[in-house]
C-alpha cells in the first residue's frame, strides 16, 4: 500500500495546487529514471511520488482522499463494517452467502490477488501458490500540443508490444509531468502493472512560455504604433483584434485576458503580446526621405525604461 500522497510529495495538508505541482516536479526530476539509470531505489521512488501526484494533482480525488473516500492507491475504502476487517462474521459476505452491501464496490478479487497471489493451476490440487508478482510497469513519452495542453484533450498512443490505450491529457498538464495509468502496464499473475506516460511539449511556433506566463510577440507597423490602430492577433482559442494604443513601443505587452495558459482546476491566465516594431519588407524611398529629415531636424536618443 501506498504511503501519506502529502507525505510522499513533502508538503503539508494545506498545499495550495501549485505547491503540490511544483514538490512533484522537484521529485520527479530529481528521481527520473532516465537520470538515474540502473538505479532501482531511484525508479522505485518515482514510481511512488508520481502515484502521489496521480492523487493529490486531480481536485477530486484530492477531495475523496481527504474525506476518506478513498486510499493513497486511489482505490475506494471499504466502509460499514463491524468487528473485524470483514464485519460480524469475519468475511465479506452475509449470513445469506451473498457479498455485504457494505462493500460499496470494493473488488475484492483484485484485494485478494494482492495478498495470496492467484490460485495455482497445476493438478487441481487446490490451496493457493506462493505470493504472484504483478506485471512489470510500462513507460512512454508522449508529444503534446500546447493548445492540448491548456484545453486538455485525448489521446491514443501504441506500446510496443501492440497494445493501444487511451491517455486523458487534463487541463494545465505541464512539460515533464507523468500520468499514472493503473493496470495499463504489462500482465502478470498478481495483475497487470501500470502505465507511466511522461507528458513532452512540443515548441509552438507562435507562444512561448515565461514562468507562469503565456507570451507572444506582435508585430506592428510603424504608423501602427504611431497613430495607434487595429491589429489581428492570434490566440490559442483563435483569432483576435487588438487595439494598439498611440505611441506604442517595441516591448510594451498588451494583455489578454483569460487567453493565457491554464492551472490545474481549468482556471486560465492571461496572454502577454509584446509588441515588435516592423518595417516594410522592402525598401520605401519616402519613409526613408521623411527619417533623413526628421533625424536632422529632431534627433533624440531612445532612453532605456
Amino acid at each position: 500500500m501506498a504511503r501519506d500522497p502529502y507525505q510522499e510529495l513533502g508538503v503539508s495538508r494545506s498545499a495550495s495546487a501549485d505547491e503540490i505541482r511544483k514538490a512533484f516536479r522537484k521529485l520527479a526530476k530529481q528521481h527520473h529514471p532516465d537520470t538515474n539509470p540502473g538505479n532501482k531505489a531511484a525508479e522505485e521512488r518515482f514510481k511512488q511520488v508520481s502515484a502521489a501526484f496521480d492523487i493529490l494533482g486531480d481536485v477530486e480525488k484530492r477531495k475523496k482522499f481527504d474525506a476518506g473516500e478513498i486510499d493513497a492507491d486511489g482505490r475506494e475504502t471499504m466502509r460499514g463494517f463491524g468487528g473485524g476487517p470483514f464485519g460480524q462474521q469475519g468475511s465479506p459476505w452475509g449470513a445469506q452467502g451473498r457479498q455485504s452491501e457494505t462493500m460499496e464496490g470494493a473488488d475484492l478479487s483484485d484485494l485478494f490477488s494482492e495478498i495470496l497471489g492467484r490460485r495455482s493451476g497445476g493438478g487441481g490440487g487446490g490451496g493457493f501458490g506462493g505470493f504472484s508478482q504483478r506485471g512489470s510497469d510500462v513507460r512512454a513519452k508522449l508529444e503534446i500540443e500546447l493548445e492540448e495542453a491548456i484545453h486538455g484533450a485525448k489521446r491514443r498512443i501504441a506500446f510496443s508490444d501492440g497494445r493501444t490505450i487511451d491517455v486523458t491529457i487534463p487541463k494545465g498538464a505541464e512539460e515533464g509531468q507523468t500520468l499514472r495509468l493503473k493496470g495499463q502496464g504489462s500482465p502478470g499473475r498478481g495483475g497487470p502493472g501500470d502505465a507511466f506516460i511522461e507528458l513532452v511539449m512540443r515548441p509552438h511556433p507562435i507562444f512561448r512560455r515565461e514562468g507562469d506566463a503565456l507570451v507572444m510577440d506582435l508585430p506592428v507597423s510603424i504608423p501602427d504604433a504611431v497613430l495607434g490602430g487595429k491589429v489581428e492577433a492570434r490566440t490559442p482559442d483563435g483569432a483576435v483584434t487588438l487595439t494598439v494604443p498611440k505611441g506604442a513601443n517595441s516591448g510594451q505587452s498588451l494583455r489578454l485576458k483569460g487567453k493565457g495558459l491554464s492551472d490545474s482546476r481549468g482556471k486560465r491566465g492571461d496572454l502577454l503580446a509584446r509588441i515588435v516594431l516592423m518595417l516594410p519588407e522592402k525598401a520605401d524611398h519616402e519613409l526613408e526621405t521623411f527619417a533623413e529629415r526628421w533625424r536632422k531636424e529632431r534627433p533624440y536618443t531612445p532612453k532605456k525604461k
